[in-house]
């Protein structure tokens, strides 16, 4: 690693002040940190030595949630696609049509480039749109509180774009990215003092501010005139047996074949992502642990009293996992430690609270089947409140022993 170090430090002077690409200083900063440990790090008591900082911290979850934001983007042009094949449409209207005719994209759902670019030019502007919105009310706040701007609203975007339907009105995903930022964080002071996910609140804002444009059958699809439900919405209103009518396997979902907000489709590469957040000790395994055994087990309960008058107290916990958002949530939600518990106990009491209020919201509330955003929303909100007790039952255990 050597020869690399003395590459990047080479390059150095061209990116710094004065450098003929100080413009893209910011981007060289970023690999630089992503490749070798800073050269600012605590040394003394009481700080902790760790060669990791938030910078590192926010590429590591980017790289995690890179494959699943690519795959979510070939779904939607696949599902498009698909859905023109039904309805014998040969193009789109409008300047994504025109840009797919001028390149020669065609709207062959079997070709992956065709989903693919089909799928990037839905992406695309929710995602630039959200760097817009948010990016503003960032730089904003940085000026008036006179510090820099962090990498944390980096990931914030890219999830929030990812929990989005891929046919929602921009000037929606402004306002519950604006709202994500400033009620959800900035408010609070900012990033690492915020108690709600910024991203979840926006989507949440959203979700009961225009529910008509956030949820229903005609936004999971990027084409004009289809509408289809969702897999969880099916199950919620017919029951288990009326996927098969609709040719939707749990293989299916488990891959992510299916519709639903762009990046929230994929449970397996989720999982994937579970697994590098996992190796390189991101996220907490006793928050993921927690969710999965609160969620199995409430499932297992609600199976048991299972009468019939109710088609989701007969969903099994393993088609709970591939539902709705329920793997993004465990994965990249459930897990941000700013707004998760902090103690050792507390994440398995958090985790365990999310896994239970997911199925609860899923089982008991008909009008809002998906349950795993609010789920997450109201664990932030008692996640300082399970630390405290966390912290005084150990305070108190100490006294114990020694009297």
């Amino acid at each position: 690693m050597r020869w690399m170090r003395r590459f990047m430090d080479g390059l150095q002077p061209l990116f710094t002040k004065g450098g003929r690409f100080e413009k893209y200083s910011a981007v060289f900063e970023m690999i630089d940190t992503g490749l070798f440990t800073p050269g600012e790090v605590t040394r003394g008591a009481p700080h902790a030595r760790d060669g990791i900082d938030l910078k590192r911290l926010m590429i590591i979850v980017v790289f995690a949630v890179t494959p699943v934001a690519i795959f979510g983007i070939w779904n939607v042009g696949y599902q498009a696609n698909m859905a023109m094949a039904d309805l014998g449409v040969s193009s789109v209207a409008g300047w994504r049509g025109l840009v797919l005719e001028l390149f020669g994209i065609g709207y062959d759902p079997g070709a992956i480039l065709d989903c693919f670019w089909h799928g990037l030019l839905y992406f695309l502007p929710i995602y630039m749109v959200t760097l817009a919105a948010g990016g503003f009310w960032e730089v904003m706040f940085a000026a008036v509180r006179n510090h820099e701007v962090n990498e944390g609203f980096l990931v914030t975007s890219l999830l929030f774009a990812l929990i989005l339907p891929p046919d929602i009105p921009l000037w929606q995903v402004a306002m519950g990215m604006s709202f994500g930022v400033v009620i959800g964080k900035e408010v609070f002071g900012g990033t690492g003092k915020n108690f709600l996910n910024p991203a979840l609140t926006g989507r949440a804002f959203l979700f009961f501010t225009y529910p008509a444009q956030i949820s229903g059958d005609s936004v999971w699809t990027a084409v004009d005139g289809f509408s289809g439900a969702t897999p969880l919405s099916i199950i919620s209103t017919e029951g288990m047996t009326a996927l098969d009518k609709v040719d939707i396997s749990w293989m299916q979902m488990f891959i992510g074949q299916t519709q639903g907000s762009i990046g929230e489709t994929s449970t397996l590469l989720c999982l994937m992502g579970a697994v590098f957040l996992l190796y390189t000790r991101v996220a907490s395994w006793r928050i993921m642990t927690g969710v999965m055994i609160g969620m199995v087990a409430t499932t297992l309960l609600f199976n048991l009293f299972d009468d019939g008058s109710n088609p989701m107290y007969a969903v099994s916990w393993y088609w709970h996992l591939v539902l709705g958002g329920f793997a993004f949530g465990l994965v990249f939600m459930a897990t941000d430690p700013v707004t998760a518990s902090i103690t050792n106990t507390g994440r398995w009491i958090y985790g365990g609270l999310i896994g239970f209020m997911v199925v609860l919201i899923r089982v008991a509330n008909p009008a809002f089947p998906e349950g795993m955003m609010l789920a997450i929303l109201f664990a932030n909100v008692f996640a300082p409140l399970i630390d405290y007790f966390v912290v005084q039952a150990n305070v108190r255990r100490r006294m114990r022993r020694n009297v």
